[in-house]
């Protein structure tokens, strides 16, 4: 069963800020974070603390957004987009003990207004793509994109620019 939010107010539910309009798919794990108004999740879709989606996105299936991703108005994200926060990511510390939240720093990374994020695209953490961008279809992002850009590739690389 879909949650679909039509025009009612902004409400929370399970730690999560639903605004007006917003359709959640079956099988999506989101928890103290944010969709805004007018927005689509699909299935098996996990939205992490913290992180935020505006108002109008289209967030396709099968898509990680991990904590500390901000993405803004009218952006689509493909299937199957995975984002990172951890650079260097470990399970111990140097005594053997499992990391806790408290042993990383997450970096935050901002996917602004009207971008498109092809299927398969992973974005590494500390990336910001700018307004009007497209990332192609399975690329790796490992650093900013300028805005009315189209970027291609592993590592991604400038396509050309939008006109």
């Amino acid at each position: 069963m879909n949650l679909i939010n039509e025009n009612s107010p902004k409400r929370s539910l399970n730690s999560v800020l639903i605004g007006e309009n917003v359709i959640i798919n079956d099988f999506v794990n989101a928890y103290k974070c944010s969709i805004d108004d007018g927005s689509k999740v699909g299935a098996f879709v996990e939205i992490q603390k913290n992180a935020s989606i505006g108002k109008n996105c289209k967030i396709s299936s099968h898509t990680f957004i991990c904590e500390v991703v901000k993405i803004e108005d009218c952006v689509f994200v493909g299937h199957n987009v995975s984002f990172i926060n951890d650079t260097f990511p470990r399970a111990t510390n140097d005594d053997g003990s499992i990391q806790t939240d408290a042993d990383w720093q997450v970096m935050e990374t901002i996917v602004c207004e009207g971008c498109s994020i092809g299927a398969g695209s992973t974005i590494l953490g500390g990336i910001k793509i700018g307004k009007n961008a497209i990332i192609g279809a399975g690329s790796v992002v490992t650093k900013d994109v300028s805005p009315d850009t189209i970027v291609v590739g592993n590592p991604a690389k400038v396509l050309r620019k939008i006109k």
